[in-house]
């Protein structure tokens, strides 16, 4: 979110990551694999099942299957391709789809506000930075990052995700899948979950302003702050850096901050409200030495967040600006992450706060360590995050 953008300020931040999932991607039937058929395709004399439709991009279709299996070619991989089709699937039951495959489902990372596919043409920088590799350490295979706008409003950055969940759905053959979105990302996640509930497990957001940040009110100039211009100076030196790959035409900063005020947020709440059947977990972070208090209070924790208790962490000082914007002139100011109150993270079944900035959450500056004394790991926080979606039966 904002916390990656100042740390482009001075030419150091991580940024974010994705990849693009394959469009070519194949769905079993019964008569075997079938992506698109070519036009020699066609289904088999007695029950067979059917072939792809003529012409569509993809792999060539599998042939039926029945008593005489039809002919489905493997020469519909371009668009419009036709060719002779080779021999008939065999087995039973032709023509049905097979049943998409449960639990576990893949985990699909989506990133924050300013995360970005490369970082300053570095492709080795992402933005939950060796999380990925670590998970598949940890023989998590089908872990996902995608990527989407950094600088526009969760809608246009939902619409893009949503497709790249479709075509994760199938890739893996999986029903479905587990969203863990930081920052904004958990905001695109909330509106998947509430436009595809069929496609979505469950939803964890980290960090998430979902009663939105003050941050961005200032930013707005909707709340009047002493630290504004300073926030304003640093933001419109952000812009002027072309570190970022092109982020295309559509891209819109300013949609980013309305998206993240307060009252942006007392709407899309009421528009996009939680779906029944998907389960909603959420954590935040908590930083500039505070222990968390009420608005950190958990009936849920988990182990690896109720050891942290006693553990600080000191604010990183590239989030020092948004930081005091936070605290305003209380002399007990609420915990936050240098961007985000613990309070306005809180969403569905709260899991607790953990000694960490906004940058800390997901190894910003290159997987830079929290502040002195403070042992929290994200890698490990990841891990033990999606073993508990696991033992949850996700």
């Amino acid at each position: 979110m904002l916390g990656l953008s100042l740390a482009v300020a001075v030419g150091v931040g991580a940024c974010g990551s994705g990849e693009t999932v394959r469009e070519d991607v194949w769905q079993e039937r019964a008569g075997g694999v079938s992506g698109g058929a070519g036009s020699g395709g066609k289904a088999g004399t007695k029950g067979g099942g059917k072939a792809g439709v003529s012409g569509e991009e993809g792999w060539g279709g599998a042939g039926g299957v029945g008593d005489a299996g039809g002919e489905g070619g493997w020469s519909g991989a371009e668009v419009g391709g036709g060719g002779q089709g080779g021999g008939g699937g065999q087995g039973s039951g032709g023509g049905q789809e097979v049943e998409a495959k449960g639990a576990p489902y893949p985990i699909v990372l989506a990133h924050g506000f300013f995360g970005f596919e490369t970082f300053a043409g570095l492709n080795f920088v992402t933005y939950f930075y060796k999380v990925k590799d670590r998970l598949h350490a940890e023989g998590e295979l089908e872990v996902f990052t995608p990527s989407v706008d950094p600088f526009n409003d969760s809608e246009v950055r939902a619409q893009t995700l949503l497709a790249q969940v479709e075509a994760i759905v199938a890739q893996t053959g999986r029903a479905k899948v587990n969203l863990i979105g930081h920052s904004q990302g958990g905001l695109d996640s909330r509106i998947i979950a509430n436009l595809r509930p069929d496609l979505v497990a469950s939803v964890t957001t980290f960090a998430t302003p979902h009663q939105g940040t003050k941050v961005a009110d200032v930013a707005l100039g909707l709340v009047k702050d002493p630290n504004g211009q300073k926030l304003i100076d640093e933001l419109v030196k952000i812009v002027g850096v072309p570190l970022y790959d092109a982020a295309g035409n559509q891209t819109s900063l300013s949609k980013s901050f309305v998206q993240l005020s307060t009252k942006t947020m007392e709407d899309f709440n009421v528009k996009y409200p939680d779906q029944p059947g998907i389960f909603y977990f959420s954590l935040s972070g908590r930083s500039k030495y505070h222990l968390g208090g009420a608005d950190c209070a958990s009936n849920s924790e988990p182990e690896f967040v109720k050891k942290m208790h006693k553990t600080t962490d000191g604010l990183e000082p590239l989030l020092t600006t948004p930081g005091l914007i936070l605290d305003g002139v209380s002399l007990f100011p609420a915990p936050h992450d240098g961007l985000v109150y613990a309070k306005s993270a809180r969403w569905g079944q709260f899991l607790g706060c953990v000694p960490a900035d906004h940058f800390d959450e997901v190894g910003h500056l290159f997987g830079d360590r929290p502040s002195l004394f403070n042992n929290w790991d994200y890698l490990d926080f990841y891990v033990e995050l999606v073993s508990l979606l696991r033992q949850k039966g996700f």
